[in-house]
């Protein structure tokens, strides 16, 4: 008998924990933050349906060796906010805010797919909070195909029907034991998130459009072009490079 393939994932035992910090008049959050040091401070903005820790944590030590960083889950995700309706210029608010907690004045939004959105938003409504961006996997808008709302539907509702009821994520310390313990801990970390905190997301980020504003973006900006993703599209992803003044379009086999 065949035994099926299991994905490869980067070991997870040395991810760090973070705290759960309240953003005032907004809610709570987890936050890893890994603390003052010299150099600018980095905000790590995940996917969809994935938290901070489970997007960034296989490139987090060599962030850190640039400056501060700062992951958060988003609002509907993990250990995020959880209002009834998630909008994503909600979430860039929520990065300020976040930085306001911590006392910082100035940040580099880094954001992947879903983030990458938001981090737009964050250059739209808080500008000069803004020292520059960092989009990976990144569009101004996605594609609204009747088959892809049709597919992302039927995923939410298999999800809905399948994934066990969101609970508290366990630090990765804790996963040490029992077969394949890296798999359990990004296991666990997708689970965290509701399959109706999947929907919504999933609805925003197809309502997301910046085609008309992306060109006025006056910060130092790199846009990671994922040459394999099937999200996005590698199309969207260098018309959003061409269209930011003066970015740096840095394509990756991944």
């Amino acid at each position: 008998m065949r035994l099926p393939m299991v994905p490869a994932v980067a070991p997870a035992a040395n991810v760090p924990s973070g705290q759960v910090l309240e953003l005032p008049g907004r809610g709570n959050t987890y936050v890893y933050d890994s603390g003052p040091c010299d150099g600018p401070t980095y905000v790590l903005l995940h996917s969809l349906a994935c938290t901070g820790l489970m997007t960034w944590y296989p490139a987090l030590e060599a962030i850190r060796e640039f400056g501060r960083v700062v992951i958060f889950d988003q609002r509907c995700h993990g250990q995020g906010i959880s209002p009834p309706r998630m909008l994503l210029e909600d979430c860039a608010d929520d990065v300020v805010a976040l930085a306001d907690v911590l006392g910082i004045d100035s940040f580099v939004p880094v954001g992947y797919s879903m983030g990458s959105l938001i981090a737009q938003l964050v250059w739209r409504r808080h500008r000069e909070r803004v020292d520059g961006l960092v989009l990976c996997a990144a569009a101004a808008a996605v594609s609204r195909a009747q088959y892809e709302r049709v597919a992302t539907g039927l995923f939410a509702a298999l999800i809905e029907s399948l994934t066990p009821a969101p609970r508290r994520c366990q630090p990765a310390g804790a996963v040490t034991q029992g077969f394949l313990p890296d798999h359990q801990w990004v296991l666990g970390q997708f689970r965290s998130t509701s399959p109706g905190g999947i929907t919504r997301a999933i609805a925003e980020v197809v309502r997301f459009d910046s085609t008309s504003w992306v060109g006025d973006i006056d910060v130092p900006t790199a846009v990671v072009v994922t040459m394999k993703d099937r999200a996005f599209g590698v199309a969207r992803q260098k018309w959003l490079a061409e269209q930011i003044p003066d970015a740096v379009m840095v394509p990756i086999e991944a």
